[in-house]
């Protein structure tokens, strides 16, 4: 008799133990199906987004350029007015529009490093916007800007010195006047990036741009009624305008989806 407290080795199964085929044969097959799986997703994202890097004279680039400078300037005066104001309200936009914009031009330069594509333009600023834009959203001739001026909507050098030489609710309101301005500017530039560009990312962002600034801008247009004062532009009527583009741009319903149809 054998010894019970001695473990009897179990008999082998016919075609060795599970355990030691799925070693031999299933494990090896899995890793060589995942391999291929990776290689073929691989050669598809590829395919699909290998050639994603935008021309230097594209919509995209001209955008990540040309936004990131206005930008800048809106970062200046949002500094600028934080030093110069006890006004909370006026103090929290300000630090909102320094805060993303700030953020903005961090991506837009890095989408410029991600294509390969230097930071520096070379053409003319706004050059990458069509015709159809340019005259769609009322942009003054290039070459008729004030001096010092390099785009539509930014402050020139002569206003920036009056906001950094004023002081209370005189700074408050020469800023949001200005500020207004240059949102109204970008909101357009971003419109026309919606409209051309290409790369996800930029129409994305672009969107969110023209969201975000539009908003402010109908907030400005409060805060400068609560201090009897109102923006350069007429607000209403271009705020009436770009509903009226969006409605125009909005597909049209589905057949039998809404309306009356004889």
């Amino acid at each position: 008799m054998s010894d019970p407290a001695v473990e009897q080795e179990p008999a082998p199964v016919a075609g060795g133990r599970p355990r030691d085929r799925w070693r031999s044969f299933g494990a090896p097959a899995l890793a060589a199906v995942t391999v291929l799986a990776l290689c073929l997703g691989a050669l598809v994202g590829w395919l699909a987004f290998g050639e994603r890097t935008p021309p230097d004279d594209g919509a995209d680039a001209g955008f990540a350029r040309d936004m990131s400078e206005h930008h800048a300037q809106a970062v200046q005066m949002s500094q600028l007015v934080m030093q110069r104001t006890e006004d909370e309200d006026v103090r929290r936009l300000a630090v909102d529009i320094s805060n993303n914009q700030g953020y903005e031009r961090g991506m837009m330069g890095t989408w410029l490093d991600d294509w390969g594509l230097p930071r520096a333009r070379g053409e003319e600023r706004m050059a990458w916007m069509s015709m159809e834009d340019m005259a769609g959203h009322d942009h003054a001739d290039m070459e008729d800007l004030p001096e010092g001026v390099p785009m539509p909507g930014m402050a020139s050098p002569t206003e920036i010195q009056e906001l950094t030489d004023a002081s209370g609710q005189e700074a408050e309101v020469l800023f949001l006047q200005l500020m207004t301005t240059h949102h109204i500017s970008g909101v357009e530039m971003a419109e026309a990036a919606v409209a051309q560009a290409t790369q996800p990312e930029v129409l994305l962002a672009a969107q969110k741009m023209v969201d975000a600034q539009e908003g402010e801008i109908i907030l400005m247009r409060d805060m400068l009624a609560e201090r009897d004062a109102e923006p350069r532009e007429d607000v209403e009527a271009w705020l009436a305008a770009q509903e009226e583009a969006q409605a125009d741009d909005a597909p049209a319903p589905a057949p039998g989806t809404g309306g009356h149809d004889h």
